[in-house]
């Protein structure tokens, strides 16, 4: 697998230039779940546009995004403000419109981020989700088709289940709150940018709470670690609580060298039963 400057996810994500700080984009359908676009996948374009407005930092550090409105296909507009650009990192705020209504809000510091040698070494304590051989995994490819229906955002990408946290998917969830999965683009190796669309790939992990259903992201932050090795990431999905209608999924991904090169927290409404 190798990437391509014409892979799927960077025409998608693709933005050019439309003013003083402003990027127009060409938000695709086939990146629609639900009753929206999904959420890692609009991060990733805002991403775009912010690295546009920032050259010489091309990496998201930290980014925190509030969702006011589902986005849908067709033309958006990202303006961006840059807050503070000096030294080794820089913050802008970013909003992502159409129709003249704001979809999202977001505040993000950006800088380079280490690679796989030593400069990206990760320090953790978390420990790496254990994934059995990926030829003993369950791939998306298999989900039934009323589900890719409504989520065709799964043939954007290969994912691989870990066949112990599939039970939701033959009506035996196993209500850990637990989901975990091999992930890559195709024809794309993983970069910073990826990432954000990696920390919102998976299905909600409600499904594992027996709550299947569209599960729209109020809020997200991603903090990004390092700039993960080529191959297979490793993405895990957890949650602890359910409450007053909305439930929180915490999100590590980890590079093919082992390391934990994003974690992400986000906020979403839980799907009515």
């Amino acid at each position: 697998m190798t990437r391509t400057a014409r892979s799927e996810f960077d025409l998608h994500t693709s933005v050019r230039p439309a003013g003083p700080g402003a990027w127009a984009a060409d938000l695709d359908a086939g990146w629609q779940v639900g009753g929206g676009l999904n959420g890692g996948y609009l991060l990733a374009t805002v991403g775009t546009a912010l690295r546009a407005a920032m050259p010489g930092k091309p990496d998201p550090i930290a980014i925190s995004a509030h969702y006011l409105s589902a986005s849908v296909a067709g033309p958006a507009t990202v303006e961006v403000d840059v807050r503070r650009d000096g030294g080794s990192l820089a913050t802008a705020a970013a909003r992502l419109a159409q129709d003249g209504a704001t979809r999202i809000e977001a505040l993000a510091t950006y800088g380079t981020l280490g690679g796989s040698g030593e400069d990206g070494d990760v320090w953790t304590t978390a420990v790496e989700p254990e994934l059995p051989p990926r030829e003993e995994c369950v791939p998306n490819s298999v989900a039934p088709e009323e589900l890719r229906r409504v989520a065709p955002l799964m043939d954007r990408f290969d994912m691989l289940f870990h066949p112990e946290q599939i039970g939701w998917a033959v009506g035996a969830p196993s209500g850990a709150g637990v989901m975990s999965a091999w992930f890559r683009l195709p024809e794309r190796e993983p970069d910073p940018l990826s990432l954000l669309l990696a920390v919102d790939a998976l299905p909600p992990v409600t499904f594992d709470l027996g709550r299947p259903g569209w599960a729209p992201t109020i809020e997200l932050s991603a903090h990004l670690r390092a700039s993960p090795a080529p191959g297979w990431l490793k993405v895990r999905h957890a949650t602890r609580t359910l409450a007053g209608g909305f439930f929180e999924e915490d999100c590590e991904v980890w590079d093919s060298a082992g390391r934990l090169v994003a974690q992400a927290r986000q906020l979403a409404r839980a799907p009515r039963s």
